[in-house]
C-alpha cells in the first residue's frame, strides 16, 4: 500500500495566478541565510531577488561566475559562490567552504537544473540529467546538512516539475548503460528523484527540525531551463513577450476557451517567471507548512495524489512520494554519489 498520507491540499489563500510578490508580502527574514542554485537566471533569479529584498543573505553559487556576477552584483545581500554540481570535488568545495563560515543556513533551494540534453555523463558516469537535477543537489545537501541542523526550522526546496508524472525512477538502470538514452524519459527520472528526495530528506530530517519540500513551478517558457530545445535570440524573445508584456494571459484565455469547447475540464496554461517562483517562494516561507514536510507543492498549494495511470495534466504521481520508493531512492543516491548524509 502507498504511504502517501500527508499529500493533501489545504486551505491556501494562493493559487496558480499568484505572484511572488503577492506570496513575500509582509515577509522578514532579517538574519536568515539562503542558499539558491541556480539563483542568477529565470525562476532562481526571481527567487534570489525575492528573499533579498526580504532581508536574508543569499548565496547564488554558479558554474561560472563571470555570467552570474552581472545579475548578481546588483542585488543586496547576496554573494556569489563557485559550484559545478556535476564534479563531486567542487560541490565538497563549495560546502567545506560554506561551513567554514560558521554559518547556519535557514534555508537550501535547489532551483538549479537542467533539461532534455544530448547523453553526457559526469566523472562518475552517471547521466547528466540525474547527476545536475538530483545527485548533485543530494550530496551538496549532505555535506551542508551541519549549517541546516544548525538553524532553528531550517528547509530544503527541491526543484521538480511536471514532468514526474511521466515516468519514475528506473532502479534497474538509472544511468541508461542498458538501455538506449532518451532526454524525456531521463528528465522525468531527475524529476521523480527530486520528488522522492524531498520525502526521505523530511522523513530522516525532523528530528533536527529540517524539513523538506518538492515542487512543481508551473509551466514557465523562456527560462534558461529550455536552452536545449530553443535557440537563444527565440528564447530571449519569448521571455520577453510572455513575462515583461505579460502575454501568457492572452495564452492562457485562448487554451480555456479552447477547453470548454471540447468540455474539457482541465486546460494548461503558462505562468511568468513570478508566478513560477511563488509556489517555491510559499514552499519556503509559508507557516501553513510548519511540520507539513516531505510533500509536492504546486500552484502554492500541498498537490493531491493522482492514479499512475491518470490523464490529468495536474497531480503528483504515487511513485514520485511513495516512502517505500523514497527510502530506495536514498540508497541509490549514497551509491552513485559514495556519499552518506550525517543523519
Amino acid at each position: 500500500m502507498l504511504q502517501t498520507s500527508r499529500q493533501e491540499p489545504i486551505d491556501s489563500p494562493f493559487n496558480n495566478t499568484t505572484t511572488a510578490e503577492k506570496v513575500m508580502k509582509g515577509i522578514d527574514l532579517k538574519g536568515k541565510n539562503v542558499i539558491v542554485t541556480g539563483g542568477y537566471s529565470g525562476i532562481g533569479l526571481k527567487v534570489t531577488e525575492m528573499l533579498t529584498e526580504a532581508g536574508a543573505h543569499v548565496v547564488v553559487p554558479a558554474r561560472t561566475v563571470a555570467k552570474a556576477l552581472p545579475v548578481v552584483e546588483h542585488l543586496k545581500n547576496a554573494e556569489l559562490g563557485l559550484l559545478d554540481l556535476m564534479d563531486p570535488n567542487s560541490i565538497d568545495r563549495f560546502a567545506k567552504g560554506y561551513l567554514a563560515s560558521n554559518r547556519q543556513l535557514d534555508l537550501l533551494i535547489a532551483c538549479a537544473g537542467i533539461m532534455f540534453p544530448p547523453l553526457k555523463r559526469d566523472s562518475r558516469g552517471n547521466e547528466s540529467q540525474l547527476s545536475t537535477n538530483f545527485l548533485g543537489h543530494f550530496q551538496l545537501t549532505a555535506k551542508l546538512y551541519p549549517a541546516l541542523k544548525k538553524a532553528d526550522h531550517a528547509r530544503v526546496i527541491v526543484m521538480s516539475s511536471r514532468a514526474q508524472s511521466w515516468n519514475g525512477v528506473d532502479f534497474n538502470d538509472p544511468n541508461f548503460k542498458h538501455r538506449t538514452y532518451n532526454a524525456r524519459r531521463a528528465y522525468a527520472q531527475s524529476k521523480a528523484a527530486d520528488a522522492l528526495f524531498a520525502v526521505e530528506l523530511n522523513k530522516r530530517g525532523q528530528k533536527d527540525d529540517v524539513h523538506a519540500f518538492a515542487v512543481h513551478p508551473g509551466l514557465v517558457p523562456g527560462t534558461g531551463l529550455n536552452r536545449y530545445v530553443s535557440h537563444e535570440p527565440l528564447r530571449k524573445a519569448s521571455s520577453f513577450a510572455l513575462n515583461q508584456l505579460e502575454l501568457t494571459h492572452v495564452i492562457n484565455a485562448g487554451h480555456s476557451i479552447k477547453a470548454r469547447f471540447h468540455r474539457q475540464g482541465e486546460y494548461d496554461y503558462f505562468k511568468t517567471v513570478s508566478q513560477g517562483a511563488a509556489s517555491t517562494l510559499w514552499a519556503a516561507t509559508s507557516k501553513q507548512l510548519n511540520h507539513r514536510g516531505g510533500v509536492f507543492i504546486e500552484d502554492c498549494n500541498i498537490s493531491h495524489v493522482v492514479p499512475a495511470d491518470s490523464k490529468s495534466k495536474f497531480g503528483v504521481r504515487p511513485w514520485s512520494v511513495d516512502e517505500r520508493e523514497a527510502a530506495k531512492l536514498w540508497q541509490l543516491g549514497e551509491k552513485l554519489t559514495g556519499t552518506v548524509f550525517p543523519i
